[in-house]
């Protein structure tokens, strides 16, 4: 068997397995006319973000007996559009996206993830370790990539937070933005950045280190850990399918059917989360953007 149709194979028997364990669909829950859209910001590239979430799309249509659409975008304006006209039914996007989703669209946190073992995460400034550039103020008149855009928690918002701890503010430095974190870490390491904004964790990726050799950079600053990417549901959609939808996800990591589904995610669990994970998120961001959290640039 071609190793192509063997993973399609393996995810079919895997979401069959779980929706055997986790059968729990009544008659009243049968086949819905109308899909839920599954919205998965684009933190990889499209051809990427499909390949990895598509078997948990498949999971949760075959588990809750109703169509899931799986959609992403090319890039984060683009992928905010669609918070902003509320398409997502489900969603997976950063802390940035909740707590304006939140606010302006009543969407509801139920998930973090869990990545590399970890259930937080933390933003960062990279450098070229042969940079010679060993602290924030050696930034100064430096070029700075960073990836995603201004809604980007990681890689715009904490860095930018960093950059103020560390005494530069706004035209202390030269900005620019690369698509995504990854190609913001990758043009760094190839010098065609002075630093880059990312997660701490992004070194780990595998699309980042088929490309690079990580080891030829170093974090300059990081945040304290806080919590991972978190995924949310529209808060028209009913109180037992929203808690369905929680409890089937965070239960994956209790099953080898489950784990192989994390693991074409690239993700060790998902985790149920509250609004309150979230409050450290809301801090930066008010020192960043001032006390509406940059709603009017963005709204």
């Amino acid at each position: 068997m071609k190793r192509r149709g063997f993973i399609k194979a393996s995810s079919y028997l895997a979401i069959s397995s779980l929706v055997a364990a986790n059968s729990t669909v009544s008659a009243k829950d049968k086949k819905n006319s109308k899909p839920l859209i599954l919205g998965v910001f684009p933190r990889r590239n499209t051809k990427l973000t499909f390949r990895l979430f598509m078997p948990l799309a498949n999971y949760l249509s075959t588990a809750l007996n109703r169509d899931v659409k799986l959609v992403t975008t090319k890039n984060f304006q683009q992928f905010w559009q669609g918070v902003k006209t509320q398409r997502y039914d489900i969603v997976h996007f950063n802390q940035y996206h909740y707590i304006i989703s939140k606010q302006l669209y009543n969407y509801q946190v139920i998930l973090k993830n869990e990545e590399f073992g970890s259930s937080t995460i933390a933003g960062a400034i990279f450098v070229r370790k042969d940079s010679k550039i060993n602290n924030i103020e050696e930034l100064k008149n430096k070029t700075i990539l960073f990836g995603g855009g201004k809604m980007a928690m990681q890689s715009y918002i904490a860095a930018k937070w960093l950059l103020q701890q560390g005494g530069l503010n706004n035209g202390d430095y030269i900005e620019k933005f690369a698509i995504n974190p990854p190609n913001a870490i990758i043009s760094t390491y190839n010098r065609q950045a002075d630093a880059a904004g990312a997660g701490d964790l992004i070194l780990q990726l595998d699309s980042v280190n088929k490309q690079i050799d990580a080891s030829k950079l170093k974090s300059l600053a990081s945040t304290e850990q806080l919590a991972q990417l978190p995924w949310a549901i529209k808060g028209s959609i009913d109180k037992p399918l929203k808690h369905k939808v929680q409890t089937l996800l965070s239960n994956l990591h209790e099953s080898e059917a489950g784990k192989s589904l994390l693991t074409s995610a690239r993700l060790s669990s998902l985790k149920p989360a509250t609004d309150s994970d979230y409050e450290q998120h809301r801090k930066i961001i008010t020192d960043v953007y001032g006390e509406d959290y940059g709603i009017s640039r963005f709204r």
